[in-house]
């Protein structure tokens, strides 16, 4: 499995990525105008923020989703019975975030946003007219004064050997979104599950960003986009006392979008919310 590795400042940039989307679902994006210090600012502050029992005074509102998820309240994948091994918190221009953590955190939301956003661009323009004809608006009118965009900082804890039977960091499931734009990780551990149904890890190197498919493009594109099953893998040895952080952001439409016949976007992201147990 070959997900592409581009160069988000060529001029073939948009071919090849919206390409590396059709064939695998996900795509490497470097030399992107994310900087690299900001990733690695944010996560050092955040690991403090997951440090601190204080971090249960910001504890999720069920109605808006906004907020600090304790692992007792961790998503259980699609599928599966063992409630995944981690803990985040959930930012959204709207919502509650400690003032310290808020200048900093909502500086990296603008500017993913408006990375994904022009990513967004870049399929939709690539998209061929067969395919085009069943987005029921532009893909890039679909997330205007949207709103829904949730940026998640992730904390996976280090391991301490009475984790549950078959518990992992994060089962093997897909994104419920439009595009999910990933900076690489403090630790590895992302696979990504190929068409024959073997595992490849996914290589992102520090700087490189990870963009993948979700399921409202898949909706939206009658499945010309595939939104590709991946996973967050247990580490081993050493790695096991070692905490990942991680910063995805979800790209959603507003939530009267039509994806298709079957769905708005707010039935389908309720539909999934529904089946990962967090409503």
């Amino acid at each position: 499995m070959y997900v592409q590795n581009v160069d988000y400042t060529s001029s073939e940039a948009p071919e090849r990525f919206v390409e590396s989307l059709r064939e695998t679902g996900f795509g490497v994006l470097r030399n992107h105008p994310i900087p690299g210090e900001l990733v690695t600012s944010i996560y050092r502050h955040w690991q403090a923020f997951f440090d601190d029992p204080a971090k249960h005074d910001w504890r999720y509102d069920t109605g808006r989703q906004d907020g600090y998820f304790p692992p007792d309240v961790s998503e259980t994948a699609k599928g599966h019975g063992v409630k995944d091994l981690k803990e985040y918190y959930h930012v959204y221009p709207w919502g509650r975030v400690p003032e310290a953590l808020r200048g900093e955190i909502m500086d990296y939301y603008r500017r993913a946003e408006a990375l994904a956003s022009t990513l967004l661009g870049w399929v939709e323009a690539q998209t061929p007219a067969q395919t085009a004809q069943y987005y029921r608006e532009p893909l890039s009118r679909m997330i205007e004064d949207s709103g829904q965009t949730l940026l998640r900082v992730l904390h996976y804890p280090p391991l301490a050997g009475d984790e549950e039977p078959g518990a992992v960091r994060a089962a093997a499931h897909e994104d419920i979104n439009l595009l999910t734009v990933l900076p690489a990780a403090n630790e590895p551990g992302l696979e990504v599950r190929g068409r024959d149904g073997s595992w490849h890890e996914v290589p992102c190197d520090p700087g490189q960003l990870v963009i993948n498919v979700g399921d409202m493009l898949q909706e939206a594109s009658n499945g010309y986009f595939p939104s590709t099953t991946h996973r967050v893998v247990n580490p081993s040895g050493e790695a096991r006392l070692q905490s990942r952080l991680s910063l995805p952001l979800f790209l959603h439409p507003r939530p009267e979008v039509v994806l298709s016949a079957r769905h708005t976007a707010d039935s389908y992201l309720k539909e999934r919310l529904r089946e990962l147990g967090v409503i």
